[in-house]
């Protein structure tokens, strides 16, 4: 039997996985192992060592006809260019190269995307139950390095996925503070998309905006004066989030609060926008880290202020109520999508023959 060769490439790690895909039953990993990046000159380098391993561990070299990646960039025309790498990334080629038969280079949240129809409850905190309806839209967004955004249309007999560049659209602000901050922001940056403020890199933004018209030198803003000053081994980020956590740093607090409200907005912005009744998942790696905040925010069901805040839109808010809406805890969600992705096509391709 030919395998699937799946992965999840970044500019830090790349994931790969060797598996074993029937149809109508569950896949099942053969192999995997996760690779720095910056220690290969290529993709390609990566697999070949991938593949000899795999081949020590099975007893028998693993045939391959389809590969599956999710790239952390850009994808057109199947493909990508990872900047701080220097990999020019070619999926034809790599099937030349490789002599695997069909090799499809997607983005990594439209592999998220395809993940969130792998997912079963344990996956997911529900926000919101709604009213599924089979085969309508389904919207994913997730913030983490950058604000992804995408959705789901059903085609025929499956769902396909469209990335989407939303979280670069411009930010909004609702309140005198939330203008202040973007007044603050527009001294640092000709054009502010929503992305400069929920994103990881936002919460930082955030809480300097928070800090320059009052810099007590508490811990936390010792230690961003030190980020400042160039120290980048400090996650600036998870520093905020984590003081905020413990309530040790009001400022700290107030930034979170300040991203979650400004999430759950942009959340309700992409809601409306597509009105998903098949599903809305929130992905991405900071809101389960924040997934105590969100769920304690100021109450349950209807009482919680992200919740409220999402659903904020007016006389059109009502058209919010039914919509799914959940946050995805697995974060294995990009991996599970290029291998259902991937099964898909290895399946219809045979089917071909």
């Amino acid at each position: 039997m030919k395998l699937l060769l799946t992965g999840d490439v970044g500019g830090t790690k790349t994931l790969l996985s060797l598996i074993k895909s029937v149809p109508n039953h569950q896949s099942e990993t053969l192999h995997s192992d996760r690779f720095n990046s910056q220690n290969y000159s290529s993709l390609k380098d990566i697999i070949q060592q991938f593949f000899q391993e795999a081949a020590v561990k099975l007893g028998y070299t693993p045939e391959v006809d389809t590969a599956c990646f999710g790239i952390a960039g850009p994808v057109a025309n199947n493909t990508s260019y990872l900047t701080n790498l220097g990999w020019q990334l070619n999926g034809n080629q790599l099937q030349t190269e490789l002599g695997i038969e069909q090799v499809e280079l997607i983005n990594d949240f439209a592999a998220v995307g395809y993940g969130v129809l792998g997912l079963d409850s344990a996956d997911l905190y529900t926000l919101q139950v709604g009213e599924r309806q089979p085969q309508a839209p389904i919207a994913v967004i997730g913030a983490g390095t950058g604000l992804g955004q995408g959705f789901l249309t059903w085609n025929y007999d499956h769902y396909q996925v469209y990335a989407s560049e939303g979280g670069h659209t411009d930010f909004a602000p609702r309140s005198p503070r939330e203008m202040a901050l973007l007044n603050f922001l527009l001294t640092r940056h000709e054009r502010v998309s929503t992305e400069r403020v929920v994103s990881g890199k936002g919460i930082v933004s955030i809480y300097q905006f928070l800090k320059h018209n009052s810099p007590e030198p508490t811990e936390l803003y010792q230690l961003l004066q030190a980020w400042e000053g160039g120290d980048h081994t400090i996650d600036m980020g998870a520093a905020i989030a984590k003081a905020t956590l413990n309530k040790t740093d009001e400022a700290a607090m107030e930034t979170i609060q300040i991203f979650l409200d400004a999430y759950a907005a942009e959340i309700g912005n992409l809601a409306l926008k597509l009105l998903p009744y098949g599903g809305l998942y929130i992905a991405g790696g900071i809101t389960p880290k924040l997934l105590s905040l969100i769920s304690s925010c100021e109450g349950s069901g209807e009482n919680n202020r992200f919740l409220h805040i999402l659903k904020h839109k007016g006389r059109v808010s009502p058209m919010l109520d039914t919509i799914p809406i959940h946050i995805v805890l697995n974060q294995n969600v990009g991996l599970i999508g290029t291998i259902l992705h991937g099964s898909y096509l290895q399946q219809a391709r045979n089917k071909g023959k």
